[in-house]
């Protein structure tokens, strides 16, 4: 997670810039390198500079920093460094794999259990990375559930073959009459309200300092409001948040951080709040 979230450790971006500055980041690298005990291999780096900047002024800061100078945008674990507008285009690429890997298979004869096996272990496995990051959109996720469906129901090379059941009902537990496969938009979720839980229980970590000093330095995570232009990493995580509010109970300590009408903190797994209106000061009580 923080490699991504933190992707300056990998990727620089400039719209203006000097010596001087480039020499102050270098020396804030260094501190991290300090602090954190972590090497940082100069020859891995790579810098993109706005255009904005003259051809000599970014051959002299690539120079400075000691790095290469990106033309364009690059791959980090197999992700785009940069996230544009068009995030249907940014996570084509998880389509692709899929589509070449259940295309891999037209030529073997696979039963109804060896394609369920294959289903389950290597092509829901492919966007599960992704997705523990980022919130894939849903035309995405449609498409490779899409092609899983055809893959299971068909028949022959070309994949046609009668569905007799709608996906949706496939992709449930087998105890409610579904076949186990993965939901995997719920999935999604539930990988990013995993990094929102880090979010509650970790906040010393270094990715949960920079998130709530950015996003909601005077409130928790389950408090934090999207805000303005935020990430698109900060966003999928935030899109969890409700998650997180239905789903977590407060556990009482020791009566000075539990609200009484505004935290879940009741075990009634209906309501979690007080269900009915108080005297005012009641507001201002803590449990």
């Amino acid at each position: 997670m923080v490699s991504h979230l933190l992707f300056a450790y990998d990727y620089f971006i400039f719209c203006r810039a000097n010596a001087q500055e480039a020499n102050q980041l270098l020396n804030i690298l260094r501190v991290y390198q300090d602090a954190s005990e972590q090497e940082i291999n100069l020859a891995k780096f790579e810098v993109l500079i706005s255009r904005n900047i003259s051809q000599a002024g970014q051959a002299d800061l690539a120079s400075i920093l000691g790095v290469r100078h990106a033309l364009g945008t690059c791959k980090y674990l197999g992700m785009s460094s940069m996230i544009g507008r068009s995030k249907k285009a940014t996570f084509s690429f998880i389509k692709d794999r899929v589509w070449r890997k259940i295309n891999s298979w037209n030529g073997r004869a696979l039963s109804r259990d060896g394609k369920e096996v294959m289903l389950k272990s290597v092509i829901q496995a492919i966007p599960s990375y992704i997705m523990s990051l980022y919130l894939i959109p849903s035309s995405i996720i449609d498409e490779i559930e899409r092609m899983m469906n055809s893959s299971w129901w068909g028949g022959g090379g070309n994949h046609k073959g009668i569905r007799w059941m709608a996906w949706d009902r496939l992709a449930c537990p087998k105890s409610q009459g579904g076949l186990g496969f993965r939901n995997l938009r719920a999935f999604n979720l539930a990988m990013l309200a995993k990094q929102g839980w880090n979010l509650l229980n970790k906040p010393d970590a270094l990715a949960s300092k920079l998130l709530k000093s950015r996003y909601f330095p005077n409130s928790s995570f389950l408090e934090a409001k999207l805000g303005h232009n935020p990430s698109y990493d900060w966003q999928s995580i935030w899109s969890s948040q409700s998650i997180l509010i239905h789903g977590c109970r407060w556990k009482i300590g020791d009566s000075s951080r539990v609200r009484v009408m505004q935290d879940t903190w009741l075990r009634n797994s209906v309501s979690a709040w007080m269900p009915s209106p108080q005297n005012i000061d009641v507001n201002n009580m803590y449990v």
